[in-house]
């Protein structure tokens, strides 16, 4: 395996590509903005979505379906959310396709313009409207409520710049729908569902995050208030890496669906909705990777230990490395034992070192008949010998320190970027010669952070949920302000 790979100083957009390739996450695809996620990128995925599955039905939700096409008046019933991803919609307009031409160096496959559909349909960019038209056949009365759904499905956004992962026309994702009986609660689900995204980022990603409220401006379409957590890559841009959205009544509105409350009167439904995607992969690599390839937090890792014989394999460095390995599963350890005699070791280290599996074991018959193990670790590149007797321990040990380490490590260089300015120059001189998380004060007007936003490409990422309430004057305007907020340039 080739090895060499842009530094991210050099340049972190290509380096970022280099280790989505390389590292065997992803391959573009014929279709422009898709990308095929290869098996070790699609493991990754599944671990995240195995772990995020567990918390959602830890919390009450069960899993549902709901179609892929979704008919184009469904979408004009909500206007805010129409015009949201109008921009974005891929549209089916017809259903069959015929052949033309009598040879086979003329003949064609092109669309039947006789089959055209009697109402377009719109690839799901996300399912609100044909959830909440299914919505109003279920519910009826106080006792229908609350309806807690998730799905896992796939969404396309036409997007005219992509990247793999963080930005594709098609896209994996979670969407979660839910019906209430009061506002109160509503708002309570949708605060509840970003505290699961916020731990699940930071204890199975160790990507620190902020939890926060966006703007009117950045809000969901539809939405009355969304939350998210943001994270910080290592370019110093931000990644909104999960949304939760409380929709009030919108969506009831729109299609219809009332019940009867215990009060014995009409009333419309309150609503949620929540999503995280297949960007957290790119998160993933952003936060912790480095120019020697991938490094993974050992819960997210599809292969956590991989050991490796030396000089090569035989019988009894076989049967060795099985019983570690052996020792290992017994304790939930995902392991591999590469006995692949083709290919020398340090061809192996190298590639295991750029697909990020955290732990490496060598042995040999030095090591054998010396009773230990070489045990060499992903993020720190550095190797100790370990007792046989003890290794299934020590790693044990080790993966959650791995962990560990990372979180901490990317939570350092998170708050070492969060600047407090207080004036325009220092605003964009951070910007430009630093990057990261901006602390500063906004008068709170959709036209001030328009300006900022022309003038800068930064913009609100959120308003911390923590944030607490200071007198100031905004950056730009230098209107008053009642607490700051973060700015960023970001993804």
């Amino acid at each position: 395996m080739a090895k060499e790979i842009t530094s991210r100083t050099e340049d972190y957009s290509q380096w970022y590509l280099d280790i989505v390739h390389k590292a065997r996450l992803a391959d573009n695809s014929p279709v422009r903005g898709c990308m095929v996620i290869k098996p070790h990128g699609f493991a990754i995925w599944e671990l995240m979505r195995d772990a995020l599955d567990g918390m959602f039905k830890a919390t009450g939700h069960v899993n549902a379906y709901f179609p892929l096409f979704i008919p184009k008046s469904f979408l004009s019933k909500e206007a805010k959310h129409v015009e949201g991803f109008a921009q974005e919609c891929a549209v089916v307009t017809h259903y069959r396709l015929k052949t033309v031409g009598d040879t086979a160096e003329t003949r064609q496959v092109v669309v039947d313009p006789e089959a055209k559909l009697e109402e377009e349909l719109i690839v799901r960019p996300t399912s609100e409207t044909i959830i909440w038209n299914t919505y109003r056949d279920w519910i009826q009365s106080y006792r229908d409520l609350p309806i807690l759904l998730n799905q896992w499905a796939n969404v396309v956004r036409w997007e005219m710049r992509t990247r793999p992962f963080l930005r594709t026309a098609e896209f994996l994702w979670q969407e979660g729908h839910t019906a209430h009986s009061s506002a109160n609660e509503a708002m309570e689900e949708a605060r509840k569902m970003l505290e699961v995204y916020a731990t699940f980022a930071e204890e199975y990603m160790a990507m620190p995050v902020i939890k926060g409220v966006k703007t009117e401006n950045e809000r969901f379409a539809g939405a009355d208030e969304t939350f998210c957590i943001e994270a910080l890559m290592q370019d110093g841009k931000a990644l909104q890496a999960g949304t939760s959205h409380f929709l009030g009544q919108n969506f009831a509105k729109a299609f219809d669906v009332t019940f009867l409350n215990k009060e014995n009167q009409q009333e419309y439904v309150w609503a949620t909705s929540w999503g995280v995607s297949t960007r957290l992969v790119g998160g993933l690599i952003m936060t912790h990777s480095d120019d020697d390839g991938l490094v993974l937090p050992p819960k997210l890792a599809p292969i956590q230990v991989v050991i490796v014989p030396i000089p090569k394999p035989g019988p009894e460095l076989e049967a060795a490395s099985e019983k570690i390995a052996q020792a290992l599963r017994a304790r939930g350890i995902r392991v591999k034992v590469d006995n692949d005699d083709q290919n020398r070791p340090g061809f192996k280290f190298a590639e295991y070192e750029m697909i990020g599996v955290p732990v490496r074991l060598g042995l040999g018959m030095r090591d054998l008949e010396a009773g230990q193990v070489e045990v060499a670790r992903r993020d720190t590149k550095t190797k100790e010998n370990v007792p046989l007797e003890k290794i299934d321990q020590h790693v044990f040990e080790l993966l959650e320190e791995i962990q560990k380490n990372l979180f901490e490590r990317a939570r350092a260089y998170r708050d070492a970027h969060i600047t407090r300015v207080d004036h325009w120059d220092a605003f964009e001189q951070t910007l430009e010669e630093k990057g990261g998380f901006i602390s500063a004060h906004w008068d709170g007007t959709t036209e001030t952070e328009k300006e900022i936003k022309e003038r800068t490409k930064a913009t609100i990422r959120c308003i911390p949920l923590d944030a607490e309430e200071e007198e100031g004057v905004c950056i730009l305007s230098g209107k008053p302000s009642r607490r700051r907020v973060l700015f960023a340039r970001a993804y």
